[in-house]
């Protein structure tokens, strides 16, 4: 897969949810679609810099360790790509100041610059598949969103069970489910949690292909109980962490 750096532009900035906002990116002619879960690394500036300032060219991250940059940088999920008009959304986890991503979004208005590097995606449920199993938290909540909108076309599977963890019933989104998905939202301050949640679930019969993202802990815990409680191959199972409690990002 080829990967590429680009420049963009705030087109807008809407809030979904208290703590979600989403920001389209314009600017993009030519940012390659790279599938339902194409992530790529967004370059913040330094507060009160117009734009990021950061190596690039493919041994950008050799020159990032060793030359010195004015952006910090942070990956993030696509929720959606309009190649004719150049634009993507990016949905943004508010979590205060204490990250360069969440204080970026929170302020973001139009004109505002950053720099994209990728895309890269993993989601491709094998033709054997009978159903998708799509479990994660917010943060996994675009590529969620992306797959059960896609679905029961070019998606594989016509049939889902989906399990999205977020703070409260506040913070629930309004996606288009079609026939055959199922979807439970599990809400923080009543006490639900994946990690009990998807143990306990009564999940369809058949040959799955499972996409889980979110809490690296948590979904090192739920890929362990899909192998070895519920019998599904280990290649069968895409997963990822997305962010690590006590860590601050990819840069750390």
């Amino acid at each position: 897969m080829s990967y590429g750096h680009y420049a963009a532009r705030v087109v807008r900035a809407e809030p979904l949810t208290p703590h979600m906002r989403r920001v389209t990116l314009g600017g993009l002619d030519g940012f390659p679609g790279a599938g339902l879960d194409h992530r790529v690394k967004v370059f913040f500036p330094l507060p009160g810099e117009p734009r990021p300032v950061y190596p690039t060219g493919d041994d950008w991250w050799e020159k990032w360790r060793t030359t010195p940059v004015r952006a910090f940088f942070r990956t993030y999920t696509v929720r959606r790509h309009r190649p004719a008009l150049g634009e993507v959304d990016i949905d943004f986890v508010l979590h205060g100041d204490g990250g360069p991503g969440s204080r970026w979004a929170s302020r973001a208005a139009p004109g505002d610059e950053v720099g994209l590097w990728g895309p890269r995606a993993e989601y491709a449920p094998p033709p054997a598949a009978d159903w998708v199993l799509l479990a994660g938290d917010e943060t996994a909540l675009p590529a969620i969103g992306a797959v059960v909108e896609s679905m029961p076309g070019r998606a594989g599977p016509r049939r889902a069970r989906v399990l999205v963890e977020v703070g409260s019933a506040a913070e629930e989104q309004d996606l288009a489910v079609p026939d055959g998905v199922r979807l439970t939202w599990l809400h923080r301050d009543r006490g639900e949690s994946l990690a009990t949640a998807l143990p306990a679930a009564d999940l369809p019969s058949g040959t799955p292909y499972a996409w889980i993202a979110g809490e690296a802990g948590v979904i090192r815990g739920l890929r362990r109980h899909l192998v070895g409680e519920r019998g599904v191959p280990r290649g069968d199972i895409y997963f990822s962490g997305y962010w690590k409690r006590g860590r601050k990002g990819d840069e750390d």
